[in-house]
């Protein structure tokens, strides 16, 4: 291992921005991960989990997954009921594991793959690569430099100063490119980034940015190309900066309509089914409501003020022709709600 090993990558000015944009989001609702409520903290978990797996072509829904965790049977291929259960017991083993340990890395591989490979918790020990469809869009580093490119990676993880967040995006570029396994190295990175990123703040062991990065697969695979075609992984940590930062915004909103407002912007949301504006008649009579200061005070500021919902004339707040309509923030909790009522 070379003491003076740096991956190459650049700070720019976006990186600043989302590191500084990340920060403030953690330090004004996060400061601690009591802060994510438990149930909301099971949920997210969840959530990563499946998507996890989903980026690997695991078929099992979020339901299916959750009743395999809850120990009930499920109609599903073995395999892929296996992979759910090695993650569920390798995500809970992240307390336990250092980031920059050779023994570690290579223990959680051997959780996560066991029965799955013959070769669980080893390197490999021949050629890999990366394939879409029928093109082949990475080839690894030879088998016989594995060893000594990962000690290389773990020696600057272990001696860097470099901000958590930048370094756990630059591990995880890094880690991709050698694929040090036989198999199961999508899953190990995504892993060990929120290992790393667990031990700068406690609540992102169960912030699920595997969510955000399954619904911009495509993306994820075209910048992990880009950083490949240029010999660093700049644009590789922009983008994973750019999906903490959204699934951070997605679980403060979903937080703060599961805690701080209780079930009425909840309910609220869920009445929103179409995509035409709904006047505020229109939505009390959906919610079975009378009493306008009441809907006004509990349902519609409450979602107003948390950037869940907009207003169509924003600029005349009291127009007889006001309308309302969701908001990303809005449309995103609004699934997430979905979801977990069918849990």
């Amino acid at each position: 291992m070379t003491d003076t090993y740096t991956p190459p990558y650049t700070i720019t000015s976006t990186i600043l921005r989302l590191v500084a944009e990340i920060g403030e989001c953690v330090g004004r609702h996060f400061i601690a991960a009591e802060a994510v409520t438990p149930r909301l903290r099971r949920g997210n978990r969840l959530r990563t989990i499946h998507a996890s797996l989903a980026i690997e072509n695991n078929t099992l829904t979020l339901e299916q997954v959750t009743a395999v965790l809850d120990g009930k049977r499920v109609l599903g291929h073995p395999r892929e009921i296996l992979e759910v259960q090695n993650a569920f017991a390798a995500y809970d083993g992240i307390e336990q594991w250092n980031p920059a340990s050779r023994e570690d890395l290579l223990a959680a591989h051997g959780t996560l793959m066991a029965g799955l490979v013959d070769d669980a918790g080893r390197f490999r020990t021949g050629s890999v690569g990366i394939v879409q469809g029928e093109r082949v869009v990475h080839v690894a580093p030879p088998a016989d430099r594995v060893p000594g490119l990962i000690g290389d990676l773990l020696g600057w993880l272990a001696g860097t100063g470099e901000h958590p967040l930048v370094a756990s995006c630059v591990f995880h570029y890094e880690f991709e490119f050698i694929h040090p396994f036989s198999d199961g190295n999508g899953r190990m990175g995504r892993l060990w980034q929120t290992l790393l990123l667990s031990r700068w703040r406690p609540l992102m062991a169960f912030l699920p940015v595997e969510t955000v990065i399954r619904d911009r697969q495509e993306e994820y695979y075209r910048v992990l190309a880009r950083s490949d075609s240029t010999g660093d992984s700049t644009a590789f940590v922009e983008f994973l900066l750019a999906a903490i930062l959204e699934a951070l915004y997605e679980t403060m909103a979903t937080d703060q309509v599961s805690d701080q407002h209780s079930d009425q912007v909840g309910t609220l949301l869920k009445v929103m089914k179409t995509e035409r504006p709904l006047s505020a008649v229109e939505l009390m009579a959906a919610l079975g409501l009378s009493h306008r200061p009441s809907f006004r005070k509990y349902y519609l500021h409450p979602a107003l003020n948390a950037g869940l919902i907009e207003m169509t004339i924003p600029e005349k707040p009291n127009s007889r022709s006001q309308k309302y309509r969701l908001t990303e923030k809005g449309r995103a909790v609004q699934a997430r709600l979905n979801q977990e009522s069918k849990e």
